[in-house]
């Protein structure tokens, strides 16, 4: 049975949230033109902020704002880009997903309260230290690119993501203040390896810390279902659903309403599940 536990995550500019009794979602927003499922849909400013305000309406408790795609194949982008696309919508909205150290001073200066790093503090070191003076939130993702793997998928996580929090306790970030997510579909070796990782992921709670899922379209998705990106919502809830199950407290997604209800299904069985 899964026993949950209830936290106070605190993020930038003394805001704070609490994790543990009920699933929270994070909202994608990509201000990007070729973003896997929905590159350039919200490229424009005005467009990103009335699709992250009717996220909000929703149900979603944070917004992450991108300015560069993480597919694979996506052509790299600039700081100066990356940045031009970010900053206007940042103001609105509050978790920058960047691994670059100086987006993330800027948008944390422009409002943002959490840094959600694909890289996990590997790519750009000093964006621990950029967290750790401002106080900010900060999601640590694992991922397999650019590097020798292991083969057990746990193992891997706990190599990977051991070095993330050595950066990070050197730069003075307080535990309190970082969510994990184990990087489904960054470079795991096949869609079975993401599926055991899925069925494992319990084993994650060695690190004592909340734990985020980002599955929302992947490609392993629809390796299972035969789906195409834009049609994956529903298999999206379903690993949202079951991935509560096993203790995850924040989901990055898509499409917003149908998580809430697959979360609402979850929260409602691990309540009946914890009562005395």
């Amino acid at each position: 049975m899964t026993v949950l536990t209830t936290r106070i995550w605190p993020v930038a500019h003394g805001r704070a949230l609490a994790l543990g009794e009920t699933g929270r979602l994070m909202a994608i927003v990509n201000v990007t033109p070729d973003s896997f499922s929905d590159g350039g849909e919200h490229a424009v400013a005005a467009s990103a902020v009335e699709h992250a305000l009717s996220c909000v309406g929703e149900g979603a408790d944070i917004l992450d704002i991108g300015g560069e795609s993480t597919r694979p194949g996506a052509d790299p982008v600039s700081a100066a880009q990356e940045q031009d696309r970010v900053l206007p919508v940042i103001e609105a909205l509050v978790s920058i997903d960047t691994y670059r150290a100086e987006t993330a001073r800027l948008a944390i200066a422009a409002g943002a309260h959490i840094v959600n790093d694909v890289w996990a503090a590997q790519k750009e070191p000093e964006l621990a230290t950029v967290c750790a003076e401002a106080g900010a939130g900060l999601c640590l993702m694992h991922t397999g690119r650019n590097r020798e793997r292991l083969a057990d998928v746990i193992a891997d996580q706990r190599l990977f993501l051991d070095r993330s929090l050595a950066i990070t306790d050197a730069a003075g970030v307080s535990r309190e203040r970082i969510v994990l997510d184990p990087g489904f579909g960054f470079a795991k070796e096949t869609p079975q390896a993401n599926l055991e990782l899925m069925a494992r992921s319990d084993e994650l709670a060695v690190f004592g810390l909340p734990l985020l899922a980002g599955t929302s379209r992947k490609r392993f998705l629809g390796n299972v279902t035969g789906r195409d990106a834009k049609d994956r919502d529903v298999a999206t809830a379903a690993t949202t659903a079951l991935l509560r199950m096993k203790g995850f407290a924040i989901f990055r997604v898509h499409n917003v309403a149908i998580n809430m209800d697959a979360l609402a299904m979850a929260d409602a069985m691990l309540a009946f599940q914890t009562k005395p």
